[in-house]
């Protein structure tokens, strides 16, 4: 249990790890890439280091420095492997590795934990099932755990549902260059959170793969590129700053988060925008990004672009006069917990006025009290009910060493906010 304590924080800047999803995308292109690759300010976290221990179990030499991780690629030949590959409750690991098994020899069993064979996955394997590689979930409700039998896969044209997770798209962009011939995927619903398709293409072209794209609808790869060795930065991450930038819009302090540009390619990077609609100022310079409280006031926003936001968002709106209206969030459902629903749930605890439909979540903004808040092993949930205590006496946050999954330092940045 971390109780939180409710006292001023001062002005201040803040540095947060490297970016979760970066981390995860350049850990698997310097695994298939044509020689040794330094990857610097990597996010040494529980879904990234299991995202790198998958890559071991299919043959990958990774080496972990303390400032950086050093990765041997193959040149996209992986090896057989007769042990599952157990990727916890990751679904960023689950979904990527997923589409890159294909290019192994032989099956492939991916699984995880309880909550993770409960997320789908089916759009993916259909999408991979239609380029000739044979898949199956093997509990049968589309979900993991997964086999995959990988083979010389000739590429093809692919129709991919992505109205549940962009990652579905990202996981066969990652391994389209070492397909054959060519592979056209062609989005038949969706996609959501587009940023994050953006991340990936960036990261490709960074790495040495052309990608010819039109919109967020058609992508076509040809095969037979490799991503180039070399030395890549990850860049400081969005998500993790928004907490911070939560906690200057709650009680009206200034806090920068240093490293993060406004022009990065993270979606989340356009929560400090939302938080100035909301009646904080926000400034952006050389060193960073800095956000300072105001008035806040609800607001009707779209978040289909952030949803890793919606929690923290939820916090915000609580705090503020008015109605929030948060929408286009239905993924959320599929996340570590029902996010929708347990941040609902928590909403009502702390005393304030929340629903939920399919898609949308509506705050009344309030008075918030206290109380202990489940996490349901979801890390967002943690770190964003822990900045309403800044603000309410007696917040308590149970499984609190959940945030490992993604920010296993976040309890001792969160303190250096304080005076003192």
């Amino acid at each position: 249990m971390k109780h939180i304590e409710t006292k001023p924080i001062r002005n201040c800047s803040v540095a947060v790890p490297g970016s979760k999803s970066y981390t995860h995308r350049i850990l698997i292109a310097a695994a298939l890439s044509e020689g040794i690759c330094k990857i610097q300010n990597p996010l040494k976290s529980e879904d990234t280091l299991l995202t790198a221990s998958g890559l071991q179990q299919l043959g990958v030499k990774i080496e972990d420095f303390q400032d950086h991780m050093r990765v041997y690629g193959t040149g996209g030949t992986l090896k057989q492997n007769p042990e599952p590959i157990y990727l916890g409750n990751s679904g960023t690991s689950v979904r990527l590795l997923t589409g890159i098994c294909a290019l192994g020899t032989g099956p492939y069993i991916v699984t995880g934990t309880e909550r993770m064979q409960e997320r789908p996955i089916q759009d993916l394997l259909d999408g991979l099932t239609q380029m000739g590689v044979s898949t199956r979930s093997l509990s049968g409700n589309g979900c993991p755990p997964v086999e995959v039998v990988g083979g010389p896969i000739n590429g093809g044209a692919v129709q991919l549902d992505c109205h549940v997770s962009s990652q579905y798209l990202s996981a066969l962009l990652l391994m389209a260059p070492y397909v054959k011939d060519e592979l056209t995927i062609s989005v038949s619903r969706g996609p959501v959170s587009k940023p994050y398709i953006d991340m990936t293409v960036e990261v490709m072209a960074k790495m040495g793969v052309t990608v010819e794209r039109k919109g967020y609808q058609q992508f076509t790869i040809q095969g037979g590129q490799v991503y180039r060795a070399g030395t890549y930065m990850v860049e400081p991450d969005c998500s993790q700053a928004g907490y911070f930038w939560a906690a200057a819009a709650i009680t009206g302090a200034r806090v920068k988060v240093m490293g993060i540009s406004a022009h990065s390619k993270q979606g989340d990077v356009g929560f400090a925008k939302v938080l100035e609609r909301m009646g904080c100022r926000i400034e952006a310079d050389a060193e960073g990004l800095s956000v300072t409280g105001g008035a806040l006031k609800g607001i009707n926003v779209d978040m289909s672009d952030m949803p890793d936001m919606v929690p923290t968002l939820a916090i915000v709106a609580a705090f503020a006069s008015g109605t929030t209206h948060i929408q286009n969030v239905a993924h959320l459902k599929a996340k570590e917990s029902d996010r929708l629903g347990a941040v609902v749930t928590e909403l009502s605890k702390i005393g304030i006025d929340a629903s939920c439909t399919d898609d949308a979540m509506i705050v009344n903004g309030g008075a918030p009290k206290g109380a202990e808040i489940d996490t349901y092993n979801d890390h967002r949930m943690a770190m964003s009910f822990a900045v309403a205590g800044l603000k309410v006496p007696g917040i308590n946050i149970k499984d609190e060493t959940c945030i490992n999954k993604s920010f296993p330092n976040y309890w001792e940045v969160f303190d250096s906010m304080y005076g003192k």
